[in-house]
C-alpha cells in the first residue's frame, strides 16, 4: 500500500493504540463502530456484553439503548455472522454470502450445503411462514426437518430451526430484524437491508482487509512492523481504561505479546484448577501500555461492581473501576 512505513515497536504500540481510538478520541456510538469497522458479539457477559464494553473502553460510560436505535430503528448498522457492521459495509457483506453460497472447501461448508439440499422442504417452509409471519423468534417456527429429530446438538439442542435460520442467514436469504429479549427476530432479507450496489468478491475483499489494517494500525510484515498512513504516531495521553477479552487490541493474543509483551488468554474454558488468574480477565490499559489485568463481575441482584482479582500494576485501576461502575448502574465497587 501506498505510504505506508517502518516503524519501531514503540511507535507501533501508539500506532494500535490510535488506530483503536483508545487514546480518548471517539466521538459516538455510530462512529465509533465505523472507524472500528465491526464490534464482535458474544453471550458471556461476566461484566457486561462484549460490544458494549468494547464501546465503554473508548467512550467511556454511555447508554446502551444509543446502539439498539442504531441497529433496529435507524438501521445505521447491522448484524451478521455474530458482528455488528456498519451499514456502509452491506455492499462487501453481501459478496462474502455469495461466497457463502458456492464455498465447499471445508467440511462444515460442505455440511451446509448438503443439509439444505437434503432439508428443501423445511427450508420452504420456514421462508414461507417469514414471508407471511415475519419477523418471527426461532421458538416461533416448527422444527420439521427430517434428520437429527431427537438428537441434541452441541449448540442448538435437539432442534434444527436455528441450523435452518444460520445456514439461510450466511446465504443472504434471511436478517436478523432486531431482538426480543436478546433473541433475534428473524425476517426475509429483502425486508431488512436495504438496496446496494454489487461488489465484485475481489474487491470486496481487499476493501475488508483495507479496513481491518486501518482500525489495526499496524501489521507485521517480514518481522517488521508496518504502519498505516491515516494513523498518527503522536504521543498518546495517560488514559486509563479495561479491555473487554474480545477488543481488537488484544483478540490477536500472538500479536498483543509481540506488541505490548503482554501474555493474555482467556481462561473461561479453562478448568478452575488450573486457571492462572480467573474466568473473565480484563487487561488494564495506561496510555500505550497494558500494565496489569483485573477480574472484576457484575452482581446485577444486589447491583455491585466486585473485583475477584488483579495482579500487575493496579495503580490506577480505581478510576477505570469508578467508571466502569458508572457505565453498569452499579452501586458500588467491592473488593
Amino acid at each position: 500500500m501506498p505510504g505506508t512505513r517502518t516503524v519501531s515497536q514503540e511507535d507501533a504500540r501508539r500506532i494500535a493504540v490510535r488506530a483503536q481510538l483508545l487514546d480518548g478520541s471517539a466521538s459516538g456510538v455510530l462512529d465509533t463502530v465505523r472507524r472500528l469497522g465491526f464490534l464482535q458479539l458474544d453471550p458471556i457477559a461476566a461484566v457486561a456484553k462484549p460490544q458494549h464494553l468494547v464501546l465503554w473502553s473508548r467512550l467511556g460510560p454511555f447508554h446502551t439503548a444509543q446502539l439498539e436505535q442504531l441497529l433496529w430503528d435507524e438501521r445505521q448498522l447491522f448484524e451478521w455472522n455474530a458482528f455488528i457492521w456498519p451499514i456502509e459495509s452491506l455492499p462487501l457483506i453481501r459478496a462474502l454470502m455469495r461466497k457463502n453460497r458456492r464455498d465447499t472447501h471445508y467440511k462444515w461448508q460442505r455440511w451446509r450445503h448438503d443439509f439444505l439440499k437434503e432439508e428443501a422442504a423445511f427450508r420452504r417452509y420456514v421462508l414461507r411462514e417469514l414471508e407471511s409471519r415475519g419477523p418471527l423468534l426461532s421458538r416461533e417456527l416448527d422444527d420439521r426437518s427430517k434428520q437429527g429429530r431427537g438428537e441434541r446438538h452441541r449448540w442448538y439442542g435437539s432442534r434444527r430451526v436455528n441450523l435452518m435460520l444460520d445456514a439461510l442467514h450466511a446465504f443472504g436469504d434471511v436478517a436478523i430484524a432486531g431482538r426480543r429479549a436478546g433473541h433475534r427476530l428473524w425476517d426475509l432479507a429483502k425486508r431488512v437491508y436495504p438496496e446496494t450496489d454489487v461488489v465484485p468478491l475481489r474487491e470486496a475483499e481487499r476493501e475488508l482487509a483495507e479496513q481491518r489494517f486501518r482500525a489495526l494500525g499496524v501489521r507485521v510484515e517480514k518481522s517488521e512492523w508496518i504502519a498505516h498512513p491515516d494513523v498518527s504516531d503522536e504521543p498518546v495521553d495517560d488514559r486509563v481504561t479495561l479491555l473487554s477479552p474480545f477488543d481488537r487490541l488484544v483478540h490477536d493474543r500472538a500479536r498483543a505479546e509481540a506488541l505490548f509483551g503482554f501474555h493474555y488468554r482467556l481462561e473461561m474454558y479453562v478448568p478452575p484448577a488450573k486457571r492462572e488468574y480467573g474466568y473473565y480477565v480484563l487487561p488494564i490499559l495506561v496510555g500505550d501500555r497494558l500494565v496489569g489485568r483485573v477480574e472484576p463481575r457484575f452482581d446485577r441482584k444486589t447491583g455491585t461492581l466486585e473485583v475477584l482479582g488483579a495482579w500487575g500494576d493496579t495503580s490506577r485501576l480505581d478510576e477505570a473501576l469508578a467508571s466502569l461502575a458508572a457505565f453498569l448502574g452499579a452501586d458500588g465497587v467491592s473488593a
